[in-house]
Parts: C-alpha cells; sequence; structure tokens
C-alpha cells in the first residue's frame, strides 16, 4: 500500500466545495481545507504508485476549483 499526502492550491473561495468534492473519491482518506500556501491537503493511499498516479491525474485533478497539485508520497526510512 502506498501512501501520499496531496497538496492543493484552488480558485479563491473554492478550497470547502473542493475538500468536500474529493472525500468522496474512493482512495482519499482524508481531505481538509487548510490555511497557508495550499488551500486543501488530502491523504490518499493505493495499492502501488502506477494507481497512486491514476488516481491523482485522472481523478482529484478533475475536480472543478483546482489550479494546482502537490503529490507527496510517504516513506519508511
Amino acid at each position: 500500500m502506498v501512501h501520499a499526502y496531496i497538496l492543493i492550491q484552488t480558485e479563491v473561495g473554492q478550497a470547502a466545495a473542493v475538500a468536500a468534492k474529493i472525500a468522496e473519491i474512493d482512495g482519499v482518506t482524508t481531505a481538509e481545507d487548510v490555511t497557508g500556501p495550499y488551500d486543501v491537503i488530502v491523504r490518499a493511499e493505493a495499492d502501488n504508485v502506477d494507481l497512486l498516479g491514476q488516481l491523482v491525474v485522472a481523478r482529484i485533478q478533475n475536480v472543478d476549483g483546482i489550479t494546482r497539485t502537490l503529490t507527496c508520497p510517504v516513506v519508511h526510512l
């Protein structure tokens, strides 16, 4: 299982709506609107890196109101 944090910038005033839409996507464990340089932080999981990439590119990035994403895979050192 691969886990990642996805940092999201949204259009002005869209953070809460974007977080709510993303929270409904399979593979997303949490989606919260936050303050700071990013507007939403998502925790997601998938069986492998390829499926994680598909989740981000095909599902999360297609949510209306998103302007930029940054995916940070979790590593265990």
